[in-house]
């Protein structure tokens, strides 16, 4: 899981993990979040979701961490937007109204980056990553949100073994362990999408579902 992987799949359109629509889970459970309409909302592994321009229409200031040009280009782009442009020690800036990309390494984030961060949407990040990635994903971006901070987290469940990721089977029980100690973690839906997603079932993949879970950090 080098960088090269990501950037080769956006090159070559290998991207069936984009959505054209906004993700229904997230309109559905966002709001038991209560975040404040001005409130910051990083999007880590971000991609071009059109999911950024609905949060954004919620009122809230959205930042967006992605590694392939390609897709920050083509997330504007495609939004009819020409964004200001600026370089930090995170990565190159682009912002156009309440949407902020980084185009950067999400794993290097600074502190005051993330000092004032409410909520954390994620949807296509924990589950893009392999094991040992995963937990360093929590130390690096989740371990260092402010107290009171919460997060909207989507996975997807199947057996493991009868797929190779990404994306990457992560259960309830590996939620527990990788967040449990630090966070409050409520379930707050799961259902089969099996019937729903023929790649899936054409790799031979006997069992999906997706799960929906709130963090909330005392």
């Amino acid at each position: 899981m080098q960088p090269d992987f990501w950037l080769q799949r956006w090159q070559q359109g290998q991207i069936g993990f984009h959505r054209g629509e906004v993700m229904p889970l997230l309109e559905k459970h966002w709001p038991a979040l209560q975040l404040p309409a001005a409130g910051k909302v990083l999007v880590a592994l971000c991609g071009k979701t059109l999911d950024m321009h609905w949060l954004a229409a919620r009122g809230h200031r959205v930042l967006g961490v992605e590694l392939s040009p390609l897709a920050v280009e083509q997330f504007f782009a495609e939004a009819g937007l020409t964004p200001e442009r600026h370089a930090s020690g995170n990565g190159e800036h682009f912002t156009a109204g309440p949407i902020e990309i980084i185009r950067g390494d999400a794993f290097a984030l600074d502190d005051a980056l993330l000092a004032d961060v409410a909520a954390v949407y994620d949807r296509a990040a924990l589950i893009a990553l392999p094991p040992e990635l995963r937990r360093r994903y929590r130390d690096t971006v989740y371990a260092r949100l402010p107290a009171a901070c919460q997060a909207l987290v989507i996975t997807l469940e199947y057996p493991q073994a009868e797929k190779s990721g990404p994306p990457f089977s992560v259960d309830q029980g590996e939620m527990q362990a990788l967040f449990a100690a630090a966070w409050q973690l409520e379930l707050r839906e799961r259902r089969d999408i099996l019937a729903q997603e023929p790649r899936f079932r054409e790799e031979g993949v006997s069992a999906l579902s997706t799960a929906v879970y709130r963090l909330r950090r005392p």
